[in-house]
């Protein structure tokens, strides 16, 4: 017998099928609400390009690597990466596995040597706990590995776009992307959660020291 529902569980569920980018997602063929951010902001910024190599770092379940790959054409490559296996998406080269273990790394090394990325995209986000500081430290931790990658693998010139939720540790992080980047604005999409400490962190013309 299974185990009913908590009454948060219930009304989280609840508001997700509610939500009119759920629904517009389920329309349109997307794997997750999630595309919407990324559109809105390469509507408004021009982010994706003909011919670019692309990054997405903890692609799962995939709703940003199926927007960027008819956006780079046939010319670019989408490469995406996640600790969680992904169904396949055409024309999306999938590295499965954690960026932080060798084997991973030699892979991304053949696939993206350093220097060779137009844009690094970041939608990761830990699991929650519950326990709000452990919950930050572990989002600010995935944005500082997420910066490290993209220093290495970005062309210069570069694009960094990086989920970062705004809370201590935020703006030390904020600091340390402007140092690596000419220009660094902040974008909170509609799609975004009002109520979420959620934004994006866009960086542009990556310095090469």
């Amino acid at each position: 017998m299974s185990k009913p529902r908590s009454k948060s569980s219930t009304q989280w569920l609840a508001e997700h099928e509610a939500d009119p980018y759920v629904q517009l997602a389920r329309k349109e063929g997307y794997r997750s609400r999630a595309v919407y951010k990324l559109k809105e902001i390469h509507e408004r910024d021009k982010l994706l390009k003909t011919g670019m190599t692309v990054v997405d770092l903890g692609a799962a379940p995939g709703g940003w690597s199926q927007y960027a790959r008819p956006q780079v054409g046939k010319t670019g490559r989408v490469v995406a990466l996640d600790i969680l296996p992904m169904p396949p998406i055409n024309g999306v080269e999938f590295i499965c596995g954690d960026f932080r273990e060798e084997s991973v790394l030699q892979q991304i090394e053949t696939a993206v040597p350093a220097g060779s990325a137009d844009l690094v995209l970041s939608d990761m986000a830990p699991n929650i706990s519950g326990i709000d500081i452990a919950d930050q430290a572990s989002s600010i931790y995935l944005c500082e590995l997420a910066l490290d990658f993209a220093v290495q693998r970005l062309k210069p010139g570069g694009a960094f776009l990086v989920k970062l939720f705004q809370g201590p540790g935020s703006e030390v992080y904020l600091k340390d992307v402007r140092k690596q980047f000419r220009t660094v604005q902040i974008r909170k999409p509609k799609a975004s959660r009002a109520r979420s400490p959620e934004v994006y962190v866009l960086a542009r013309n990556h310095r090469v020291v």
